[in-house]
């Protein structure tokens, strides 16, 4: 596959990766590299980065507690500190391996360590494959409200390499997957078309399905780059869905969701809300409830929850003026932005889901 130029960063592929890797080290005069890794990407995934590394720079090797609950700025701290106590300077490289914790908060570090140090990211999951690995979004949580420190910065080099997802369990492709669906629905028929029998997609068929995602979110990021406009469609599914997310992992009593399963909620709801707003088909609607649910099952969002969730709205990065900004379809591959929703069409909207 060829490689992906997305504004100041190259995306490699497969065969592709650690050639480059190593091309890109001996071009740059690079003082030390660091490696952020979680304690599963340092068992599964840092033996095979480590023995394709053809360098004699000093490596250093920093871990961090997986999950997104460890997605902060606490996290962010361990790490700066460790940094210092390495004796990491402006001429260090950082390469995070991981799925989308490690490569948001790994780029958030590295380029506000110093001002700024190189950074190269090495998503390891569906998920950050296609979604994390373009657009140069970085940052953490703050408390359980999604994203709400960053800073675009574009990593230097991304490496995807799909034998990483062998390690990966099925909710976590699934996760993936939900990223891919959007894609497909902010952007027509010919991407979203191939998602109709999930049944008969094969690991084989996932290659072009990512490079294919990776340019689609690479031509949205490029006419958009600060999320003023057409980026914001990549947001479609996100306002409720991160708000359940959120609602999820903030309460004791819920298990704690992926991003994708929120994800696929908050596109259901975004369709209904569509067909009632801006003229969505109704029976689109249903079949992609239909093809939704059959394939991630049903979550549970009982009555009493609704308020809470619609609560946490509020923190949508997209909201201005006071306003909660939707992303809604006309049709698949149409999307409107900025549209505001009253809040008895959202609950009917929570209705038609557990229906």
């Amino acid at each position: 596959m060829d490689s992906i130029k997305a504004n100041d960063s190259i995306i490699h592929f497969n065969d592709n990766c650690y050639s480059s890797l190593n091309k890109h080290i001996a071009e740059h005069n690079f003082s030390k590299i660091f490696i952020l890794v979680d304690e599963n990407t340092h068992e599964h995934c840092l033996p095979i980065v480590l023995k394709q590394l053809e360098t004699s720079i000093s490596i250093d090797i920093i871990e961090i507690e997986s999950g997104e609950i460890n997605k902060t700025i606490d996290t962010c701290l361990g790490v700066w500190n460790t940094l210092s106590d390495l004796d990491a300077d402006r001429k260090s490289l950082m390469i995070n391996i991981g799925g989308g914790v490690i490569t948001d908060l790994g780029g958030f570090v590295a380029c506000t360590f110093k001002r700024g140090i190189a950074y190269i990211n090495v998503p390891t999951t569906l998920l950050s494959m296609v979604d994390a690995s373009v657009g140069g979004k970085t940052g953490v949580d703050l408390g359980h409200l999604k994203n709400q420190i960053g800073v675009i910065s574009n990593p230097n080099l991304v490496l995807i390499d799909t034998t990483f997802l062998d390690t990966l369990a099925g909710n976590q492709m699934r996760s993936g997957l939900a990223e891919m669906l959007k894609h497909g629905l902010i952007t027509g028929h010919s991407y979203w078309d191939k998602f109709q029998d999930l049944s008969k997609l094969s690991l084989n068929d996932l290659d072009q399905l990512i490079y294919d995602s990776v340019i689609i979110k690479k031509n949205v990021v490029e006419h958009d780059p600060f999320e003023n406009n057409l980026r914001k469609t990549l947001n479609f599914g996100h306002t409720l869905g991160h708000a359940i997310e959120s609602h999820f992992l903030s309460s004791d009593h819920k298990t704690t969701l992926l991003h994708g399963e929120a994800i696929v909620v908050g596109m259901i709801l975004a369709c209904y809300i569509s067909t009632k707003l801006t003229g969505f088909p109704k029976a689109d609607t249903d079949a992609i409830k239909a093809l939704f649910i059959g394939h991630y099952g049903k979550v549970t969002i009982e009555k009493n929850e609704h308020a809470a969730i619609m609560e946490l709205m509020k923190y949508d990065k997209k909201n201005n003026h006071g306003n909660i900004n939707f992303v809604l379809l006309k049709a698949i591959g149409a999307a409107k932005i900025d549209c505001i929703v009253d809040d008895n069409i959202i609950i009917d909207a929570f209705e038609y889901y557990n229906q």
